[in-house]
């Protein structure tokens, strides 16, 4: 299965951006035996519009743009629910097992996300009730796809 982070918001050089690469990297070398591949990260400037519904109206299609026809989605946003991490690997082992080809995670910008993509959405998923922006959420979540796949193939990685 493949995985693919879509968000609103571009990363610079520096600590985040590190972050993301050595988890994405981790997961790659970790996932491939388990049948997950890809971990593409897709970038989207924020929507330059004159009110916030119409700027999360673009974004959304922008994000739900680089999503297969099939893929799962799952939003984060801080409305949605919050699992535990051997809950999350679960999950994600669980839409591989059922045949799914994609899993695209969505990581809406400033003005968050239109109610169109959580409508869409097979999870949406919260790191905490807080505001995070997005490049430190994007940082967790690659952290999290990581720690789901050392999960699923038994690596002392998580301990409980």
């Amino acid at each position: 299965m493949r995985i693919s982070v879509a968000a609103i918001g571009r990363l610079k050089s520096g600590p985040e951006r590190e972050l993301v690469d050595r988890y994405l990297d981790r997961a790659k070398g970790a996932g491939k035996q388990l049948g997950f591949s890809g971990f593409d990260i897709h970038e989207f400037g924020e929507a330059r519009q004159d009110n916030a519904a119409q700027r999360k109206a673009q974004e959304a299609e922008q994000l739900i743009g680089c999503c297969p026809e099939g893929s799962k989605l799952i939003v984060l946003d801080e409305r949605g629910r919050s699992i535990s991490s051997p809950d999350f690997s679960k999950k994600l082992g669980q839409f591989r097992d059922d045949g799914t080809r994609q899993c695209t995670f969505i990581i809406g910008g400033p003005d968050g996300l239109d109610p169109s993509i959580r409508k869409r959405a097979d999870l949406v998923l919260s790191f905490s009730p807080l505001t995070w922006p997005h490049q430190i959420v994007r940082a967790l979540l690659c952290e999290q796809i990581y720690r789901a796949i050392t999960i699923m193939s038994g690596h002392p990685y998580h301990r409980e």
